[in-house]
């Protein structure tokens, strides 16, 4: 595969037609899906849906422009300028599509790098989602942002024991303490539990990180910060058939919880003001009463 020189948008079109109506996303392999791995960055392919291959946004080109000065400075074989790995799908018949990453890939072609690191994630599909609401026996959930409210994201966060060694190497993200009791307390009280995140995480890896803890989430939602037109239609559909499946919803921020009812579209809303060390407690209490 040819590096593109100058006009990297014809470039990009080209790489597409050449998989255009052939290409399909599979699962990958637990073994595949566990580390960070090196492939041919002739095996990475554009993702047709993806604002970089689109005629109306395209390349950012100081960004491009910014990866290959830092890949020609410090050698095109020194993969230490790639910070981190290009989130990838496995698709057939061969190779992977990027999912995040775009610009870095494009770059390390230009200056000639020959191996890339890559993270190869399984993403939650709509059958996937009709599987977990067909599995679901509750008309009412709950939600949680992974990002925001499950892992721990700020300084005072107070994280759960760790997992026992090898599995925290395999499960690097820290869960607020208090999560797994809350996830326990709402399957209890009948409610399903669905996690979202705007982070590329494989649906299994979410499950059975969530089993470790001896609980388990219902539905698991990940990438919905994908800038693409077949993934925002699918997410619709997908948000559609989640709605219709329950007659209560419970949103639950860091800082308030609301509860949605379908029937009329009423809310209530709920302040969580509290310490880290009680706020799961403050959740449950307040569902509780409901």
């Amino acid at each position: 595969m040819a590096a593109p020189k100058t006009d990297l948008a014809k470039f990009v079109a080209e790489e597409i037609k050449k998989y255009e109506g052939i290409m399909v996303p599979v699962k990958a392999s637990t073994s595949e899906r566990l580390l960070v791995k090196k492939v041919p960055v002739e095996k990475l392919h554009p993702n047709p849906d993806d604002e970089f291959c689109s005629s109306e946004v395209g390349p950012n080109y100081s960004i491009y422009n910014r990866y290959v000065r830092a890949f020609q400075r410090f050698g095109s074989m020194d993969q230490s300028v790639l910070d981190e790995p290009i989130t990838v799908q496995k698709v057939h018949p061969d190779g992977y599509m990027i999912l995040n990453g775009h610009h870095r890939w494009a770059a390390a072609m230009r200056v000639g790098i020959k191996m890339i690191p890559v993270k190869i994630v399984n993403l939650t599909s709509e059958v996937d989602i009709k599987k977990m609401l067909k599995a679901s026996i509750h008309n009412k959930r709950v939600t949680l942002d992974l990002d925001e409210v499950v892992f721990c994201s700020e300084e005072d966060d107070i994280p759960e024991r760790p997992l026992p060694f090898p599995m925290n190497k395999v499960f690097v993200e820290r869960i607020r303490l208090g999560i797994p009791a809350l996830l326990h307390f709402l399957g209890q009280k009948g409610y399903d539990v669905w996690v979202y995140s705007s982070n590329y995480y494989s649906l299994d890896y979410i499950q059975k990180y969530f089993k470790r803890y001896s609980v388990k989430v219902d539905g698991v939602v990940t990438g919905i910060a994908r800038k693409d037109k077949n993934f925002e239609e699918t997410r619709k559909r997908a948000e559609s058939l989640i709605t219709d499946k329950y007659i209560e919803t419970i949103h639950v921020d860091r800082n308030n919880l609301v509860r949605i009812f379908k029937e009329n579209s009423n809310y209530e809303e709920y302040e969580i003001k509290t310490s880290s060390a009680n706020w799961s407690r403050k959740v449950m209490k307040i569902i509780h009463k409901f």
